[in-house]
């Protein structure tokens, strides 16, 4: 199977980040095309692969599948073997849960902490909403692991879909400088140990676009 998959600047694309962490984590090999986003192009280029015209897309073969879930959920079904759902019933409905919830969720950790790889030390004002999707990003993160830490550093033991669709968050932490209790750092730690997360940081760090918008807090 051909399997060729589309995303944006590794410093700014979070979305893009998700499908790309997974693949890696889970050995599927893939061509990456990266998109310059932000530019007078890039909408119509993106175009080229999906009407939707968003980051990331996913071609196998002949079908085209976007939208971050869309995709997750697609590479589960043709690579069953690699378990990216939990196996255990309940685990995995708890990790579809939390999936969702950060694919649909946290609009105010969106807005203020934007995605930005190459930045440290930035800080941003934290209002009461902010605050409030930082506690509850805590909370899931302490819950999995006080549920699952030992099976593994993994938000569920054993890398799923889950840690793929919150890396971005643990990077925006980072950026911004948010604190975390013992109980919710181990994923965090985990994922920063990651090869795959290594290189994307490494990659990030040497493009040279710069999306001002993205460029959030002092």
């Amino acid at each position: 199977m051909k399997t060729k998959l589309i995303i944006g600047n590794k410093n700014y694309s979070s979305w893009s980040l998700r499908v790309w962490l997974l693949l890696k984590e889970a050995g599927i090999p893939f061509e990456e095309h990266r998109i310059a986003l932000d530019t007078p192009t890039a909408t119509n280029d993106i175009k080229c692969f999906s009407a939707a015209g968003c980051v990331p897309v996913l071609q196998l073969d002949d079908l085209t599948v976007w939208d971050t879930l869309a995709i997750a959920e697609t590479v589960a079904e043709r690579w069953p073997e690699k378990n990216l759902w939990p196996t255990d019933p309940a685990m995995r409905a708890h990790a579809r849960s939390i999936c969702a919830e950060m694919h649909s969720s946290f609009p105010h950790l969106r807005a203020c902490m934007p995605m930005n790889c190459r930045a440290m030390g930035r800080k941003v004002p934290l209002p009461d909403e902010l605050g409030d999707d930082i506690d509850r990003i805590i909370a899931i993160w302490a819950e999995c692991h006080r549920k699952y830490g030992d099976l593994g550093g993994w938000l569920f033991g054993d890398f799923s879909i889950a840690d793929a669709m919150f890396a971005p968050v643990v990077l925006r932490f980072r950026t911004y400088g948010i604190n975390l209790p013992e109980s919710a750092g181990f994923y965090p730690h985990r994922l920063l140990e990651s090869e795959a997360m290594q290189e994307w940081l490494l990659s990030a760090e040497s493009e040279t676009e710069v999306i001002d918008r993205e460029e959030t807090g002092q």
